[in-house]
């Protein structure tokens, strides 16, 4: 097993945040938030230019499978979080809940579902759709679930306001992006890796500015090496929870094995993308970020370690 770059990107960019926080500052001349803002509208803008209608329409058919992996997207994964809430009793506690009720409510992950798939042999035109569709729908329900639960304390949560930051930020670029496809489409396939490349960095930069401010206002200070532990370990439960649970429904309603590999694969993954986007937008600046996107990194890299494994050994089946 190689290890993720992506991963090893990730804990380089949070140390950097530790070690050379001038950047990312409060009080820094760079406008970080502007460029991150912008890099996230560019971001779904290619993402549009990308999303092929044609495939969205034929994966239409196959709809137990999208309801199974979108219900567990959107509906089983907050509902397992949300009963775990009667056990909270601390303010820390509560805000590692949240942290964990944000990673369950996010939409799957693009890129690395369908690859995924792909390397079990699972059924990719269906994951195309549902990888796809989902960051659409996430849009719209996301918020809703935070809303919910965000304490009122922290900000006056307008959800009007947020949702007309949504629009411009992220719904308007994908339709510009659908839009132009006609004239984009070849950009896209010529650059598809450096276009990798740049989501990726967008994501590097909103995680290192929130980071920066995490360790500004030392929100660490209180969790333990224990902590750390407990919450990989949630992790990992939540994981194979939401894994196992997705697989008996799918082999209960009669789906053959591409299929069960697809919802699966496309039911436990979260998109690190959405997320460190989400966080901009839906979360004020006073509230820890950094401390929100911790489960979520955490959640990220153990998903692609574990789903790499099961998926190159299904790969080898005859």
């Amino acid at each position: 097993m190689k290890i993720d770059r992506f991963v090893i990107a990730i804990i380089v960019t949070i140390i950097i945040a530790y070690f050379f926080p001038q950047l990312g500052s409060k009080s820094s001349p760079v406008p970080l938030d502007l460029i991150g803002t912008i890099g996230v509208s560019l971001i779904f803008f290619f993402y549009g230019l990308k999303l092929s209608p044609s495939k969205i329409k034929a994966g239409l058919k196959n709809w137990k499978l999208h309801l199974l992996v979108q219900a567990t997207t959107f509906l089983i994964f907050p509902l397992i979080v949300l009963a775990t809430k009667p056990f909270i009793s601390s303010e820390e506690g509560e805000s590692l809940w949240l942290s964990f009720l944000f990673l369950a409510a996010l939409p799957s992950t693009v890129s690395s579902s369908v690859v995924m798939v792909s390397i079990a042999k699972g059924n990719v035109p269906a994951a195309i759709f549902n990888a796809s569709i989902s960051g659409l729908i996430g849009i719209v329900i996301t918020p809703i679930w935070m809303e919910l639960f965000i304490p009122k304390s922290t900000t006056d949560f307008d959800l009007s306001s947020i949702y007309i930051k949504l629009i411009v930020t992220i719904i308007v670029p994908v339709f510009l992006g659908i839009l132009l496809q006609r004239f984009g489409r070849t950009f896209t396939s010529k650059y598809k890796n450096q276009l990798t490349t740049f989501d990726k960095l967008v994501i590097l930069l909103i995680i290192y500015k929130s980071f920066v401010h995490a360790f500004e206002d030392d929100i660490f200070s209180d969790l333990s090496l224990l902590d750390f532990m407990m919450i990989a370990f949630f992790i990992l439960a939540l994981f194979y929870g939401v894994y196992f649970l997705t697989g008996y429904i799918a082999k209960q309603l009669h789906f053959n094995l591409e299929d069960q590999i697809t919802a699966r694969f496309c039911g436990t993954k979260k998109s690190l993308v959405h997320g460190t986007v989400f966080s901009e937008i839906l979360f004020p600046v006073t509230f820890p970020v950094g401390l929100l996107l911790l489960p979520l990194m955490l959640f990220h890299a153990m998903q692609i370690f574990i789903i790499s494994l099961i998926a190159s050994r299904l790969g080898n089946r005859e």
